[in-house]
């Protein structure tokens, strides 16, 4: 926008839809500035040391683990050539389809002294009673550790193999020629060049650590995104809870910082990219060490995706029945509404940030299109305590005007129904949606409108008519994968669900709460289907590679 210009309507209503992204935001840190010093203190003292250093370790551990596992699939399926090569490299993809808290509750089956694991232990060595061995305890930090990072790896491992592909075998070759082997290659040359894909992926990895908190609670691990419910809920004490909420906010927004900033560098490393990426074959490994790799690559896939399928596949198969069950079929229905409404809110509003992006690229638009992809960083917990306070706010003024001058009730219009929940989804997944369109919009040429204008068209027949359809693919893509994010959200729904409202995570999670994991297996089955598709997508993008390594050679 020109300086001392009038501002257009599309201008302004990108203000508007950035102030209501940033509203839950302001909302937390004004109800925690009024908490005064007494919150403060017993927060330093009785909360804050032992959720921090619980929230601290996992991260830490989830975060070094899931970097393993990540980097080192990623190099070997990306460098070497072995047994069941191209079918693991799609297949390391799996686990982003099963939400953490539904691999909580099949580890914790799985494991259990019930479990195959613990039977197969006895019945091996003849132990009879739990007193007889020792077995290790998943419902602790290790447990949380080994859940998360089981299904957060795939973060890592898609962003270091895209830095991977993006590097070009010049300085590999030249290392190799050097005679460097393929370790001192990987440690010296590849790793080093790769260290923003990384970073990216363990700050996504982090950030879905911090959000969770269906398998922290299962799993005994007092996080402060628990202690966010537990003071709120359990405690009816708001203002501590939301003061808890801001420390949990910066948190997140210096991973965002990093992850933003390594971003940007990797940005450039890609653009010092050759034609080469592909040219160079991948490097036969011997039989013996092939298979190692193969094992090694199939263990994230087991634990990550096969063991919580076919615990709860097997539970869902003995209770087929259910699927006719009504309670089952409302909350079929309340996750349909919920998901759908926030998929074409951030579809039409995630259009609009892009479109103003793509109109007038200036300094101004960037920074308000910022704004409105903070929601994706902020844990749920957090959001739905900013969007509560001020819905509540506008019931509890509206109710009490109306009340003052026309002697009517209206109750609680919007925190008070499934608003709130599609509010908060909104804001979450606002930028999966912008940020899936606004790579539509790049793969358009900016000549596109010129050229549409020179020949009669003004700026909206040219967004109608030449636009809108080259964008589809983008925007179906865009409200699909907020609609299954939508549909596996959990600490949001079940902060801001109204009375007797359950959607499929929140009936899974009521389930296994009273240790009924068999009977939540159904809906949790209908989660992990869905959640294959943004799987299947992303796998999509795999069959380029796989069509180029066709082409390449073997190096011996």
């Amino acid at each position: 926008m020109v300086p001392g210009s009038r501002p257009s309507g599309l201008s302004i209503w990108t203000v508007l839809l950035a102030c209501a992204v940033a509203m839950p935001l302001i909302a937390i840190f004004c109800i925690a500035a009024t908490g005064g010093t007494d919150g403060w203190r017993h927060l330093l003292v009785n909360v804050l040391p032992r959720a921090g250093e619980q929230t601290v370790m996992l991260i830490g551990l989830t975060g070094l683990m899931t970097a393993c596992f990540g980097i080192l699939t990623a190099w070997l399926v990306s460098t070497f050539q072995f047994p069941l090569r191209r079918l693991l490299a799609f297949a390391l993809v799996l686990p982003l389809a099963i939400p953490s808290y539904l691999a909580a509750y099949a580890f914790g089956e799985f494991l259990d002294f019930t479990g195959p694991v613990q039977t197969a232990v006895r019945t091996l060595f003849g132990y009879h009673t739990v007193h007889d061995y020792w077995f290790p305890d998943v419902r602790s930090l290790g447990g949380a550790v080994l859940v998360l990072s089981s299904v957060l790896y795939p973060y890592v491992y898609l962003s270091v193999r895209a830095a991977f592909g993006l590097q070009g075998r010049f300085a590999t070759e030249a290392a190799r020629t050097l005679g460097a082997g393929s370790l001192r290659i990987f440690l010296s040359v590849q790793l080093p060049m790769a260290r923003p894909a990384i970073i990216i992926g363990l700050a996504l990895v982090m950030m879905e650590t911090l959000n969770d908190i269906g398998a922290v609670e299962y799993l005994g691990v007092r996080t402060l995104t628990f202690a966010i419910y537990e003071t709120w809920l359990n405690r009816g004490n708001l203002a501590g809870a939301t003061q808890i909420a801001s420390v949990l906010v910066i948190i997140v927004a210096a991973l965002i910082i990093i992850e933003r900033k390594s971003r940007s560098r990797q940005r450039f490393t890609a653009a010092k990219s050759t034609a080469m990426t592909q040219r160079f074959g991948l490097k036969q490994l011997p039989a013996g060490r092939g298979w190692a790799a193969t094992a090694f690559c199939l263990l994230p896939i087991l634990s990550g995706f096969a063991i919580p399928v076919l615990v709860l596949g097997g539970y869902a198969f003995k209770r087929i029945d259910a699927l006719s069950d009504t309670k089952l079929l409302k909350a079929l229905a309340h996750s349909l509404e919920v998901s759908m409404s926030a998929a074409l809110i951030t579809l039409v509003c995630g259009f609009i940030f892009a479109y103003v992006q793509r109109a007038n690229a200036s300094s101004a638009s960037r920074s308000i299109s910022r704004i409105g992809s903070l929601g994706y960083g902020i844990p749920g917990t957090v959001l739905a305590i900013g969007v509560l306070l001020p819905l509540s706010a506008f019931d509890n003024a509206l109710d009490g005007f109306l009340r003052l001058h026309l002697n009517y009730s209206t109750g609680l219009l919007l925190s008070g129904t499934a608003f709130a929940i599609v509010y908060a989804h909104s804001v979450r997944f606002m930028t999966l949606s912008e940020g899936t369109i606004d790579a539509g919009f790049q793969k358009l040429s900016p000549h596109l409108d010129m050229a549409a204008r020179t020949l009669g068209r003004n700026r909206l027949q040219t967004l109608v008519n030449v636009l809108l359809p080259n964008i589809r693919p983008a925007a179906v893509t865009a409200a699909l994968l907020v609609f299954i994010e939508s549909l596996k959200e959990l600490p949001a729904t079940i902060m801001l669900r109204p009375f007797n409202f359950n959607t499929l995570a929140t009936l899974v999670y009521e389930d296994a709460s009273r240790s009924k994991v068999q009977d939540a297996s159904i809906p949790a089955l209908i989660i992990i289907l869905a959640g294959l598709i943004p799987v299947l997508l992303v796998s999509r993008s795999l069959d380029h590679d796989h069509a180029q390594e066709k082409r390449q050679p073997k190096l011996p």
